[in-house]
């Protein structure tokens, strides 16, 4: 009876303190990750336009932008292929008990709905994709973190444009873009004096269920290899490849930039930092890490497509399904293409995601099974995406270095 008592005394603290903690700490957080994010899209536009002014050659920037492309879209395919492999090597999905697939899909079902619907309310066939990169308005895409792509598109646009423009009357304009993009910086600095306040707030105000975690161990455990296999083996073969730079360097440079990724879950709320870290720290010219990294920040998920081909596979076995090789590649493939389209923020991943199973008809409603833990492994994946971003930067330079 005292025993009961006792435990019951502190299990109301704890949700007290639970409470407590998401009235009073996370809103600190919040406000932090909406300042980042607040500057992620004017930094993009300004980076990206003084770049290529900067450039003012075609030929050069066409040949920076085609590096980049490969660079991504081999790194992203190849991590779907680790991904596909580990998954169907350690089966993560025949691990899960019955009654915890069971109460996760009644747990979930409501919030399952909601992703479903805001997935399959959008078209997403080859052509549409393609269409939608291009902006119609672009003040509405610059309000809207989906569309960032579309971003990219325009100030790739208007930077090349200003290359045709007779440099009388175009160096005002790069005087003020370029005036404009350090004035941002300077914003990031500012805000950066509340990082270690931001950081905490939104660490210590994350929960997590640990009954259904260690139900989920094995699922977590395959995700988390996979990504240390990119981040330990993929990049540093990479970095090696086109550069002088060492991993230890790369590490102990990025770790800001990783633990902001890691707190944040957005690499769009990051990059500010990533930025900065990335010209300074490894000495490489601002046009062409700035217009790597905004463009990486966009379509380069290596972590995200990790994620989503393991989660593909998780969700197959955890049903019952068995796929075959062919369904393997599709996923692969169908998981590179929708982590393009996945936004810098948190939890965008999920959506995709049900792009993915779609493809190969998984039970897309069966989401629900790794809705638990998805918001630590975001976490995790988005410290990918972000190392992911710095390695291409690295490399591209390296490429135009030994040109």
């Amino acid at each position: 009876m005292a025993m009961g008592i006792v435990w019951s005394i502190a299990a109301s603290n704890i949700n007290g303190g639970a409470a407590w903690t998401t009235a009073y700490v996370k809103p600190f957080g919040t406000i932090f990750i909406k300042l980042l994010q607040m500057l992620a899209i004017p930094l993009i536009i300004t980076s990206i336009i003084s770049g290529i002014a900067g450039l003012r050659d075609i030929n050069k920037l066409g040949r920076i932008g085609g590096r980049t492309l490969i660079l991504f879209t081999v790194t992203c395919l190849t991590s779907t292929i680790i991904g596909v492999s580990l998954a169907t090597a350690f089966k993560p999905g025949t691990a899960i008990p019955e009654q915890t697939k069971t109460a996760l899909m009644h747990s979930y079902q409501e919030k399952t709905s909601g992703l479903i619907e805001t997935a399959q309310g959008n078209t997403t066939n080859a052509m549409h994709m393609i269409t939608e990169m291009v902006p119609n308005n672009i003040f509405y895409a610059m309000s809207n973190n989906g569309l960032m792509l579309q971003v990219v598109i325009f100030a790739i646009l208007f930077g090349i444009a200003l290359t045709k423009v007779n440099t009388s009357k175009s160096e005002i304009v790069v005087q003020l873009i370029d005036g404009l993009n350090e004035t941002f910086m300077q914003l990031v600095m500012l805000v950066m004096v509340i990082a270690p306040v931001g950081v905490f707030a939104l660490i210590a105000s994350i929960s997590f269920d640990v009954h259904v975690f260690l139900s989920l161990l094995y699922y977590m455990l395959t995700v988390i290899a996979g990504l240390a296999v990119i981040l330990f083996i993929l990049y540093p073969l990479i970095i090696k490849l086109f550069s002088a730079i060492t991993y230890k360097k790369f590490f102990k440079t990025m770790q800001p930039v990783f633990l902001m990724a890691f707190s944040t879950s957005s690499s769009a709320a990051t990059l500010p930092v990533t930025m900065d870290k990335v010209a300074n720290g490894f000495n490489i010219k601002k046009e062409i890490s700035d217009f790597v990294l905004s463009l990486g920040t966009t379509i380069n998920m290596d972590g995200t497509a990790l994620y989503q081909s393991i989660a593909a596979v998780f969700i197959a076995q955890a049903t019952g399904m068995e796929l075959t090789t062919g369904q393997l590649i599709i996923i692969a493939l169908t998981a590179t293409l929708s982590a393009v389209g996945a936004a810098g923020i948190p939890g965008a991943g999920m959506i995709t995601l049900i792009i993915v199973l779609d493809a190969v008809e998984i039970p897309i409603e069966a989401i629900a099974l790794i809705m638990a833990p998805d918001r630590l492994l975001d976490m995790f994946r988005t410290v990918i995406n972000v190392a992911g971003d710095a390695c291409g930067a690295i490399a591209v330079f390296g490429m135009e270095k030994k040109d």
